[in-house]
């Protein structure tokens, strides 16, 4: 028999979007963990007796040195098709099978959206001190005619930038290998890095986090951003220097940070961000949606199923 582990499943719901029984017909023994394995030796533990294993996201990292001490691992399947989480060349030398799944195009370009008008209105706070018996405390500011810098135009960057655009936004973008045809493409100006920071009042971050990307966004350029600035990011925390960042939000070098993904996941008690002000924080919601789940957990099943029958699909290659 097969013992298959569904990892992170924070909210129960693994069992609502795919039919594991038809696994468990198969031989499959399917374990779920709703609690996040926090060290990597409660991971090893945990998963010590299972030849598949599910992660959501990169909730679970699985690094060669994590890998090597689960000698009964064959399969591993990561939701989405891509996860900086994974070592995938070393599970390829221990001969674990790695597959993705597909995903939502539209969550977390909507999320991104979602939590910039909120900042913008200042809803969080407007809505607690309303239910605390206040009216009207604070002022916000509009979208309309003020300039949005895109960090990264791929797909999630090009959405924001025709969100930007139908809000009456200038976009500007930048990236490493951003072309001018890219950047015509998706109706927006290409500029260099310095330029995007110096000019934008809102910057949103929608890098695939690599060795590369890391550190993208530092002292340097939330100075540039300035004291009306908005930094946006739900794309990966280490994106950003994460001291860099508290101290430019304590001290008000920009207006305020509107965050998704952090540097630790789940956030822990104490985390300075918690308490740091001009933040609005989410807890990475980015993926958190009935479509994405459906791609989810239907695509991880798929992959399973397909790797019983001697074809895996998907697969993710060094």
């Amino acid at each position: 028999m097969h013992q298959l582990a569904i990892l992170d499943d924070y909210q129960r719901v693994a069992h609502s979007f795919a039919d594991w029984g038809s696994l468990e017909r198969r031989g499959v023994a399917v374990t779920v963990f709703n609690e996040h394995l926090t060290t990597e030796a409660a991971v090893v533990e945990g998963l010590q007796d299972s030849d598949i294993v599910i992660a959501m996201r990169e909730r679970t990292p699985f690094p060669g040195r994590i890998l090597e001490k689960l000698p009964r691992l064959k399969l591993l399947v990561t939701t989405g098709a891509a996860n900086a989480s994974i070592e995938v060349e070393e599970a390829s030398r221990l001969g674990i099978t790695v597959c993705g799944t597909g995903g939502s195009p539209t969550a977390a370009p909507e999320l991104t959206w979602a939590l910039l008008l909120a900042f913008a209105w200042n809803l969080t706070q407007e809505e607690t001190a309303l239910r605390e018996g206040r009216w009207q405390t604070g002022v916000g500011f509009e979208l309309s005619g003020k300039t949005l810098g895109i960090v990264g135009l791929g797909k999630i960057g090009t959405r924001i930038a025709g969100y930007g655009r139908a809000f009456g936004m200038e976009v500007l973008a930048w990236s490493q290998n951003l072309t001018e045809e890219t950047a015509a493409t998706a109706g927006v100006r290409k500029v260099t890095k310095d330029e995007l920071f110096g000019e934008s009042d809102v910057v949103s971050l929608h890098l695939r986090l690599s060795p590369r990307s890391e550190g993208t966004v530092g002292e340097r350029e939330l100075r540039l951003l300035g004291p009306g600035g908005v930094l946006v990011n739900t794309a990966r925390g280490p994106l950003v220097d994460q001291q860099a960042l508290v101290t430019a939000l304590q001290e008000g070098w920009i207006r305020g940070a509107a965050l998704d993904v952090f540097d630790q996941e789940p956030l822990p008690s104490g985390h300075p961000l918690l308490s740091t002000p001009r933040t609005l924080l989410a807890p990475h919601l980015g993926y958190v949606t009935d479509a994405s789940y459906r791609a989810f957990f239907g695509g991880a099943l798929e992959d399973v199923a397909a790797w019983l029958d001697g074809s895996p699909i998907r697969t993710l290659t060094p």
